[in-house]
């Protein structure tokens, strides 16, 4: 049996899983949590995978390992291959008003980019380093997203070690960082100057299949992937299936063999050599996480109460913006209740608004990538979120097409674990997915129509 490994560098927690190259059966796996917030040192990072590694039986016996994570994360290196302040994450907002900037800057971004900036982006990131942090903008010799630096450390490549020609990342994680370019696969620099304020080195783009290298022991390392690239990888996804993930952002995303972007659509390139159009929203089960604790119960019991509630909540609406919004890009907004009555006051409907105001952010995502041109012939529902019963049914009520839940499953990692195998054997494994759920087909055209009324 040959072995490969896959990593998922998350948000919120590092995950390693080996499986079987052949039948992508798991055999093992690890995690260790992250530290909270959305500005970390990734120093934290590299110890969270090593715990995960050793807590999953480490990588002696794999022939292959590949690490996809967290997108957008900037890390600046110095010329000693050191890193120069904490990575702001993809959900750190301040950088809000330089991708305004940027965005006025350069009209024709879209097209150069194939999205619009937004907070989340790592160019945007880079120019508020430029002018919140001059000095430390003008330390940067090398700039890297989270999974890039992580294959590096692990490639054994650092401080010490600074060899920024081997320093790489993949398409999909290239395409968030609004200076690249997925239709020439080329990185423009004229954007990231002007983000940062003067050039840097920046990664090698590997194709899918590619290898990054190997470990000191001999292993081969995958060109790694942004994490919905990952997902999608993992899941084994196709024309036509939409991928809805709930996690600590919500995310709505589909293969398609050519780009497709907009102001409101990413238009990210995927880890399979096609295109991964993409709405992502910050609020997602972080959403169902402070419903549940005003409620003061758990998840399940969250499920339950809002079960008991009748579709469109008696009209009680919650607009889930707790943290700000990326889509719609309203990063100074706050999550907003209407429709309040004395009737629906209860902690059923409560619980049912709550579950439907998060499906129908994810809804108008979906929305979004049909209008870029998405075919959707079924939605794949991911996270963990996605197995409480009460999220799956009311999916079923909110989305016009099939819904689908996948087994539980680290599914970032297990894309990664499928870029080692491609790596491995030279080709792309076919790995049966297994089904927790289909729910019955039972839209409710209320729901969707009356949160769109409060927009």
């Amino acid at each position: 049996m040959t072995l490969v490994a896959g990593v998922d560098s998350s948000t919120q927690s590092c995950k390693v899983v080996i499986v079987d190259a052949a039948t992508g059966a798991l055999v093992r796996e690890g995690r260790t949590s992250h530290p909270s917030g959305t500005e970390v040192d990734p120093a934290a990072w590299w110890d969270a995978l090593q715990e995960a590694i050793a807590a999953a039986g480490g990588l002696d016996d794999v022939a292959a390992v590949s690490i996809a994570g967290q997108q957008h994360g900037m890390v600046v290196l110095d010329a000693e291959g050191e890193v120069i302040r904490p990575a702001l994450l993809w959900n750190d907002t301040r950088s809000a008003a330089a991708a305004a900037q940027l965005a006025d800057e350069f009209p024709d971004i879209v097209a150069r980019t194939g999205s619009r900036p937004v907070a989340s982006f790592t160019a945007t990131k880079l120019r508020w380093l430029r002018d919140a942090e001059p000095d430390n903008a003008a330390r940067v010799h090398a700039v890297a997203l989270p999974h890039d630096w992580l294959t590096w450390r692990l490639r054994g490549f650092g401080p010490g070690n600074a060899d920024f020609a081997e320093l790489t990342t993949d398409r999909s994680d290239a395409s968030g960082t609004s200076y690249w370019n997925p239709h020439t696969d080329d990185y423009d620099r004229e954007l990231l100057v002007a983000a940062l304020g003067h050039d840097a080195i920046l990664p090698r783009v590997l194709g899918p299949g590619d290898s990054a290298g190997a470990l000191p022991g001999g292993q081969l390392v995958g060109p790694g992937a942004g994490d919905n690239a990952g997902a999608a990888l993992g899941l084994g996804a196709r024309d036509g299936d939409v991928v809805v993930s709930i996690g600590t952002s919500g995310t709505v995303f589909a293969v398609t063999g050519k780009p497709a972007g907009s102001d409101t659509v990413a238009g990210f390139a995927d880890a399979s050599g096609l295109f991964l159009p993409l709405v992502a929203t910050l609020n997602a089960a972080r959403v169902l996480d402070a419903i549940a604790g005003l409620l003061g119960v758990d998840h399940d019991e969250l499920g339950r109460l809002a079960l008991a509630a009748e579709p469109g909540a008696g009209g009680l609406v919650l607009q889930p913006w707790f943290e700000g919004e990326r889509t719609p890009n309203r990063p100074d907004a706050t999550a907003t209740v209407f429709g309040m009555t004395l009737s629906n006051t209860t902690r059923n409907d409560v619980a049912r608004a709550a579950i439907e105001g998060l499906l129908c952010g994810l809804a108008a995502g979906l929305d979004a990538v049909r209008s870029v041109g998405v075919h959707a012939r079924r939605i794949l529902l991911i996270g963990g979120a996605a197995q409480n019963p009460a999220v799956s049914a009311i999916a079923a009520q909110v989305f016009d097409v099939p819904v689908v839940v996948p087994e539980p499953g680290e599914y970032v990692a297990r894309g990664g674990a499928v870029q080692a195998a491609w790596v491995a054997t030279g080709a792309r494994p076919e790995w049966e997915l297994p089904l927790a759920a289909a729910p019955a087909a039972d839209h409710r055209p209320v729901i969707l129509e009356q949160y769109a009324a409060r927009l």
